[in-house]
This record gives C-alpha cells, structure tokens and sequence, in this order.
C-alpha cells in the first residue's frame, strides 16, 4: 500500500521556494509552529493513538510477540511486561525512565565514549562532566544568567562503534565497549517486535535544548539494514517527521513524547526524517507526569536497572526542564560480517578530519568530535 503523505493545510500556504523539497517545506512549517495553536493540529498524537484529517495515515494498532521477552526480563531492563505496551504503525509506513535519564547525564556521558565537548576542550577541562555540572543545575532556578555547565554544551555522544561523520562509516578501530545496560534494553524490545538476536553495537544520543533541531537525514551507514533502527526519547516533547525514500515525498508529522520507542524497520529502516522542533511544556518548565513517579523501592535482585538517589534526579530533572534526550541504537554489522578492508590513506584521512554534525542549535552549527585514535 503506498505511503499516505499528512501534510497540513496550512502547510501548503507557505510561501514556495522552486528549490525547496516537500520534505523541507514541512520542516521549515514545524520549526516555525507555534505551539497552543492550530499549527500542531496535523501532527499525529500516539499518546492518545489517534490522527488528524481526512489525508493523515491511519494509525493502526501493532502486534508485538509478547512470548519472546518474558516478565522477569521486561522488569530487569526497566519495561513493563510486553502484554501491556501499547505498540502503533502508521498505514502506508510497511518505565523505568529515571535510570535510563540518569545514564545518559551521568554514565553514558564520561569518557571513553565520544563527545561533542571533545572537539573545542581538553581532557582535564572535560572530565566528569556530571560532577562539574551538578552543583550549577541544582541552582538552575536561583541564577538565571550563570554560565552553562557542562551537561548543557553537551550535543551528542556516540557508543560502541563510533560513527566518522566525515567519511560516513564505522570501523573497527574506533570503537568502545557498548553499555551493556542499554544493550539489554535494546535486546528485549527488538526481540518484542520480532527481531529476535539483534546486537547493540552504535549508539548515538542526542542531547536537545528547546531551540534545537535535527536535521532532515537516512541512517544508512550501518552494513545490515536489516536489522531495526530503536530510538528511545527522555523529557520534553518533540515533532518528529517521517518521509519517504525520496526528499520530494512531503513527511508525516508526529509527537514523541518521554517514554516512547521508535522502531524503524522494514521498508521505514531507510526513509527520510527529522526534528523541526522541540516543545516546550506547555504547563511552564515542567516535567512530563510520566516522571514524576520514582523507581520502585525495590527492584529485581539481576536487574539491570539501579536505584536513582534524589539528589541524582533532582540534577536529572533540572536538565530535563528545558531539555529532551534521545537514544538511538542500531545493529552495525550482520551475524559473522567484518568490516571491509580500507586503503591506509583513507583511514589516515578519515581520523585526520573534523566533520559537521546534524544535530543543530539555532544559532550555531555543532562540530563532530575528531575521533581519538587512542581510545
């Protein structure tokens, strides 16, 4: 069945550019919305599993295979048992939060994985970047004009097998152990969509402020696209747009709030997207209700879940405020594939260069890290 394209009505009114893809046309509309209005009326809502107008994809219940991830383990990565996840799909398109938050703040953002920070500051200045921003986000609301901490210049960090934005590959020779945590998540809700044996062996997450955006872009770097793409979104909402094979098939628009799983399979494992925006509470800067409820007094002996202390999420939920974070995981190689050999002056060439990343502020475009050829 072929792709039913939403595009608003008031979309269509925006001043044409020849140049100007259709996918481009409804970002440009989204990052300019305006958010209590009827700007954000043609965005999908999958919270309340519902779609608007006469031409927007209709959004179907999916079936999960509930058999493959048993109770005990869903409760050991933080899920709740799978027969009750709410799973959707688009027609057309074949928890525990406060450990997963915590990781991404304080674990996930320590060397010897990559970061942004990496590229304009030294080690010293950059080490633990959680005890460094603690004590600034704790007084968040007292100072409004004090200087960023860490955390806040954080953009993005990549695990496992470290992505070359430059040369647009992986390699074996840049890469750390992935987070065996997050690893196991990964595992379970792969293996709840049918995608039993998936390895997590890349991680990007992405660190968003209120006025950043992500540009449009295919992940299709990864040598097995058979295998799903898992996002996983934190904190403050996002409209995230869905296109098609090509940049002139306008997206389809819709919210990921905390909480939610993406997972991009299939015919969608290689299709255009984006964030035009990020919302900003409309209660104010607040939290989703979603995070207001703490980790169970007592968790499963294995679990691979850790208790949050209050003074860890209290930094958690200052950051998170005016912020969003997202993980994406994917599956890099197929079961017994190695990388392909590389000439020696590529590889030279390609550690010897910066690159730019698509993960954009407002007013600054965000330079990828030079990969450390130590680590």
């Amino acid at each position: 069945m072929g792709k039913m394209a939403a595009v608003v009505g008031s979309v269509a009114t925006l001043a044409t550019d020849p140049a100007e893809d259709a996918f481009r046309k409804v970002f440009r509309f989204y990052r300019q919305s305006r958010p209590g209005t009827a700007d954000l009326g043609g965005v999908i809502d999958f919270s309340a599993a519902r779609s608007t107008g006469p031409d927007a994809p209709k959004v179907v219940r999916s079936q999960l295979s509930v058999s493959s991830v048993s109770e005990h383990n869903a409760h050991r990565a933080g899920l709740q048992p799978v027969s009750k996840w709410r799973a959707y799909g688009l027609e057309g398109y074949p928890g525990y939060q406060w450990h997963w938050v915590k990781q991404c703040l304080k674990l996930y953002s320590q060397k010897p994985n990559v970061r942004n920070l990496d590229k304009h500051m030294t080690e010293e200045e950059t080490q633990d970047v959680w005890e460094q921003s603690k004590e600034f986000l704790r007084c968040k609301e007292m100072n409004k004009r004090r200087p960023r901490s860490l955390l806040e210049k954080l953009r993005w960090v990549t695990l496992g097998y470290h992505y070359n934005w430059d040369s647009k590959k992986y390699s074996a020779d840049h890469y750390t152990p992935f987070p065996s945590d997050l690893a196991f998540l990964s595992e379970q809700v792969a293996a709840a969509c049918g995608f039993q044996g998936f390895r997590a062996e890349a991680g990007i997450l992405n660190y968003y402020r209120l006025d950043s955006t992500l540009g449009i872009h295919v992940d299709k770097s990864e040598l097995d696209h058979s295998k799903p793409l898992l996002s996983f979104s934190f904190g403050q909402s996002a409209i995230f747009l869905l296109g098609g094979l090509r940049r002139d098939e306008a997206p389809t628009a819709m919210f990921m709030h905390s909480g939610d799983i993406m997972v991009m399979s299939g015919f969608s494992r290689l299709l255009n997207h984006a964030v035009p925006r990020v919302l900003p509470n409309p209660r104010g800067e607040g939290l989703p209700h979603c995070l207001e409820t703490p980790l169970p007094a007592v968790l499963l002996r294995d679990s691979v879940v850790e208790p949050c202390s209050i003074e860890d999420w209290q930094v958690c939920a200052s950051y998170l405020k005016t912020a969003r974070v997202n993980m994406t995981v994917r599956q890099v190689l197929a079961t017994d594939q190695e990388f392909p050999l590389e000439p020696v002056e590529e590889k030279k060439r390609d550690i010897a260069t910066g690159s730019f990343c698509h993960l954009n502020d407002q007013n600054s475009q965000v330079k990828r890290a030079r990969l450390n050829t130590d680590s």
